[in-house]
C-alpha cells in the first residue's frame, strides 16, 4: 500500500506555504509512475520518500515538479525531512537526518515542526544580461538594482534585485529564461521580499532551494560583507495568497560562503492512500 501526506511547507498554520505531496513506499515504483503521480497531485513539487542506497544518508527522495524531475529542491526537502520523522519511518539522530538526493547528501536539523536545512553544494554562476532579467519579469531595466546573476546550492537559479515597491508590479514573461527570482533586500534588517517565477506551474509561493542560493548570491554582489554567519528573513507568497516565512543563513570563511542554510516549518493537512497506480 502507497500512502501520502500533504504538508503546507514554510509556513506554521495550514492553508499557506508551499503545498507538498510526501509519498511514501513507493520504491517499486518507476520513475515514469512518479512523474505521473507528480502530475496528478498538480503541486510545485511531489517528494517521494525511498530507503538510502549510502550509508551516510537516513532516506532518499526523488523529488518531482508536474512536468520534470529535479535534482533538489528546498521546500519538499524541509517538508520530507519532518514528514519522515513525524510518521516514524525515520528516527532523528542528536535532532539531524541526512537526505540523499541527485545533488547529493542534504544535513537537516530538527526541532519540532521546524527543519533547518544545509547545503554545502555551492556555486556561484554567470552574470544575467539586465535587458533579459528585466523582460522575463515585464520590468523597465532601470528597475534593476546591481547586477542580476545566477548562483545555486543545489539547484540554480536566476536572481535579480529589485526596490521593494517594484516586487509586486513584476510579471511573469518566461522565455529565454525558464525561472526568474525577483526580491527586495534591505541591507539594513535584511529583509528579503521575493518571488519565483518558474516555467510550467504557477507562481511559486515558497522556494526553499532559491532561499538557500540567494545567500551565495547576496555575497557575491557584495550586498552580505565579512567572515562569519549571516542571516536574512524573506517573505514570499503574499501576491498570491499563500503567505511564507524563509529564513536564510550563510557562513562565510576567508571570503568564501561554505555553508548555506534555510530553516522553515511545516503542518500536515491531510493524508491518504494511492489506490491506483499509473
Amino acid at each position: 500500500m502507497i500512502t501520502f501526506a500533504i504538508y503546507d511547507v514554510f509556513t506554521d498554520r495550514p492553508y499557506a506555504g508551499n503545498q507538498l505531496a510526501v509519498v511514501f513506499d513507493g520504491q517499486d515504483l518507476t520513475g515514469a509512475q512518479m512523474q505521473a503521480v507528480a502530475k496528478e497531485f498538480g503541486y510545485s513539487e511531489t517528494v517521494f520518500v525511498l530507503p538510502a542506497t549510502v550509508a551516510e544518508a537516513d532516506y532518499r527522495a526523488r523529488i518531482f515538479t508536474p512536468e520534470e524531475e529535479l535534482p533538489f529542491a528546498g521546500h519538499p526537502t524541509v517538508g520530507a525531512s519532518i514528514a519522515v520523522t513525524r510518521s516514524g519511518r525515520v528516527k532523528a539522530r542528536d535532532g539531524k537526518v541526512v537526505q540523499e538526493c541527485a545533488a547529493g547528501l542534504m544535513g537537516l536539523q530538527l526541532d519540532g515542526d521546524t527543519a533547518k536545512l544545509t547545503s554545502t553544494v555551492l556555486a556561484v554562476g554567470e552574470p544575467l544580461d539586465v535587458e533579459t532579467a528585466a523582460a522575463t519579469i515585464g520590468l523597465d531595466p532601470a528597475k534593476v538594482l546591481g547586477r542580476p546573476g545566477r548562483a545555486s546550492a543545489g539547484l540554480e537559479h536566476n536572481f535579480v534585485r529589485l526596490a521593494d515597491e517594484d516586487v509586486p508590479a513584476a510579471s511573469d514573461h518566461l522565455g529565454v529564461l525558464n525561472r526568474i527570482y525577483l526580491f527586495s533586500f534591505d541591507p539594513e534588517t535584511h529583509a528579503v521580499h521575493a518571488r519565483l517565477f518558474h516555467e510550467g506551474m504557477t507562481e511559486d509561493p515558497a522556494t526553499g532551494s532559491a532561499a538557500v542560493a540567494l545567500g551565495v548570491h547576496l555575497v557575491a554582489e557584495g550586498l552580505l560583507t565579512g567572515d562569519g554567519v549571516h542571516t536574512y528573513e524573506i517573505s514570499q507568497g503574499t501576491e498570491i495568497g499563500r503567505p511564507s516565512r524563509l529564513l536564510g543563513e550563510v557562513v562565510v570563511e576567508n571570503g568564501e560562503v561554505v555553508a548555506a542554510s534555510v530553516t522553515g516549518s511545516a503542518v500536515q493537512t491531510a493524508e491518504g492512500t494511492l489506490t491506483v497506480l499509473p
